[in-house]
């Protein structure tokens, strides 16, 4: 479950722009390890807002985008959200998704 949660979540920031990062060194390794798992967190340096997605299970690599790319990344969650509340909807019809015969 937790798989296809990751899973899901980062074909939502690549679409909206994050880049991956693969974890190569010992440091990031501490990095991953200490941030809290499949969560977008906002982190400031030197005035600059960047947010990072760290995945210690799937893909073992931190996503990170600026502002643009988180705005467009929420986007793209709300609207996957309204096409999953639509397919769930259209399920829920004792016909299916193919109407009366």
């Amino acid at each position: 479950m937790r798989g296809m949660e990751a899973n899901d979540t980062e074909h939502l920031l690549a679409a909206a722009g994050f880049r991956a990062e693969p974890v190569e060194t010992p440091a990031q390794l501490e990095s991953l390890r200490a941030m809290p798992p499949l969560k977008v967190v906002p982190q400031t340096k030197d005035g600059t807002v960047a947010y990072w997605y760290a995945d210690p299970y799937h893909c073992r690599c931190f996503y990170v985008g600026g502002p643009a790319e988180y705005s467009a990344y929420k986007r793209l969650v709300v609207q996957q959200r309204i096409a999953d509340e639509q397919r769930d909807a259209t399920m829920d019809r004792p016909w299916g998704v193919w109407g009366w015969w």
